[in-house]
């Protein structure tokens, strides 16, 4: 049970931070990815 709630919170945070770990992870600036990740929304 424990281990359902961890692997819930990791992905909670992930989520909300997913433009800066994207941005750390592929050396990109945020604004860049923010402008991909708004684009795939519309479609």
């Amino acid at each position: 049970m424990l281990w359902i709630l961890l692997i819930i919170v990791v992905g909670v945070v992930a989520y909300r931070y997913r433009v800066k770990i994207l941005a750390r992870v592929l050396g990109q600036p945020e604004r860049r990815i923010e402008r991909q990740i708004g684009r795939k929304k519309n479609y």
